[in-house]
């Protein structure tokens, strides 16, 4: 059975002339179709976003929360609709589906409970002096295939909580869901203020150029990141940029080991290996090495590998076939160079994009491996043994998004966090983002923040009002 869910301009739907296919990466089954939107549909909805701007903007601080509240009520009550179908375009297991769906509810409901600051600079008899954060204006949002339906909410709620309103594009290869969210939230957020079109490669460039957009809010690559920076200039677009990773775990000698490896795994491997903040590199103290990788690679050998909507799946395919390419160039440059690699589960499906959970032994520090952010199944393991060299290590790369410690020594763990350069760093644990913790990331990981205030104030400008009064005599 297939599906067409409709683009949502000014509450309304909305389908074009040309559509994307959309298949299910597990099989290559044909799951649906999605309009492909042009310069006529893109100009529509920033029209309908640009009307409805005046009145949100004035609708009271306290009503945009209850909306955003109410949008994430809308999510969760959908949970099992959705969550199919992100398992089905996506390809990620069914319970993490859900996680996902789930996630993008609690966060409308705590970004919901933000408040935007007033900063009182000054306040005398004769003078006050106030800086305030007013909205910025119609923001184009663009999100990735990974987690389409959490980095979606990611954007949607901070910009219309912020007095903002939004177009979204989502990404073609996983745009079902997110354009049945969007149906879905018709009636709950006000008609333009949200708006919801799909299209293909050419439609992002239509978007980060057009001067009717204020902002561009952008996930995705570094390099497209670059691309999009460069257009939004000429009409200097405030921009969000969050951008790709290639973070590193540090596994101090003293952890246990078999622990410290399941832990890692799942790090490195979750959503197999598609996450911006996955461990893409581990760093192993080499009196331990042998041991760990042993007991990783043990654990990838036993963790199913297939179809998302199976009973009994924790790992699934990479999403898209030029994905899947480009992680399939990243083991076959590994072999070319006689790299030792130990591979995990084989998956039974022979039409989907499955790659086995690779570990690669101990590459060079400048093999592609180390150096490229995978975003797929393949782990480097690396030694290591002198803890300011590990540190540089870490550090010697052009990307700066996150970086795991695992270690007993919390004092050690305190000493190497502030030395990384990474906007996030977890001690015992991994890709635990928080809707109040501010996201973001150094060097080419990107630019601003998202969650938290910090977020909130990404889709505002500073407006500072001074007064001066008269002093009674």
């Amino acid at each position: 059975m297939t599906t067409h869910p409709k683009m949502t301009i000014n509450g309304q739907d909305v389908d074009t002339a040309n559509h994307l296919t959309v298949t299910n990466p597990a099989n290559g089954d044909v799951l649906g179709t999605a309009p492909d939107a042009g310069m006529a549909e893109l100009d529509a909805a920033i029209a309908a976003a640009r009307a409805a701007f005046p009145k949100w903007r004035a609708t009271p601080y306290a009503e945009r929360q209850a909306v955003v509240a109410k949008a994430g009520e809308v999510i969760s009550a959908n949970m099992e609709e959705l969550s199919r179908s992100l398992t089905l375009e996506q390809g990620k297991p069914a319970e993490q589906a859900q996680g996902e769906i789930g996630g993008a509810a609690a966060w409308c409901a705590a970004t919901a409970r933000l408040e935007l600051p007033v900063f009182v600079l000054e306040d005398e008899p004769g003078h006050r002096i106030e800086t305030h954060h007013v909205p910025i204006g119609v923001v184009g949002s663009i999100s990735p295939w990974n987690f389409p339906v959490m980095l979606s909410v990611w954007k949607i709620a901070h910009a219309i909580l912020a007095g903002n309103t939004m177009v979204l594009k989502p990404s073609p290869f996983t745009p079902l869901t997110v354009l049945r969210l969007g149906e879905l939230l018709r009636g709950v957020i006000p008609d333009g203020v949200l708006n919801i079109i799909t299209g293909g490669d050419a439609l992002g460039p239509m978007m980060t150029s057009h001067p009717g957009f204020d902002k561009i809010s952008f996930t995705g690559s570094s390099a497209t990141g670059r691309r999009v920076m460069e257009s939004a200039a000429p009409t200097l677009k405030r921009v969000t940029l969050e951008l790709g990773g290639n973070d590193a775990a540090i596994v101090m000698p003293d952890v246990n080991v078999p622990e410290a490896a399941e832990k890692v795994f799942w790090a490195a491997f979750a959503n197999s290996g598609q996450v911006c903040i996955a461990s893409k590199r581990a760093y192993v103290h080499d009196s331990i090495y042998d041991q760990f990788k042993t007991a990783i690679t043990e654990i990838a050998k036993n963790v199913p590998m297939g179809d998302g909507s199976k009973q009994g799946t924790a790992l699934g395919p990479i999403n898209n076939k030029p994905q899947y390419e480009r992680v399939k160039g990243l083991i076959a440059d590994c072999e070319a160079n006689g790299y030792a690699m130990e591979q995990g589960y084989q998956p039974e499906e022979s039409n989907g994009y499955f790659i086995p959970v690779t570990i690669v032994d101990n590459p060079p520090e400048n093999s592609r491996i180390v150096v490229e952010e995978q975003f797929g199944p393949v782990l480097p393991l690396l030694k290591w043994n002198d803890e300011a060299d590990v540190i540089a290590r870490a550090n010697d790369s052009q990307y700066g998004l996150g970086g795991t410690i695992w270690t007993n020594d919390y004092e050690a763990a305190l000493r190497i966090a502030p030395q990384l350069e990474t906007g996030s760093v977890w001690i015992n644990e991994a890709m635990a983002v928080h809707p109040h913790a501010a996201f973001g990331g150094h060097k080419q990981s990107g630019l601003g923040a998202e969650n938290g205030v910090d977020g909130l104030l990404e889709y505002t400008n500073t407006q500072t009002i001074t007064v001066r009064r008269p002093v009674a005599a």
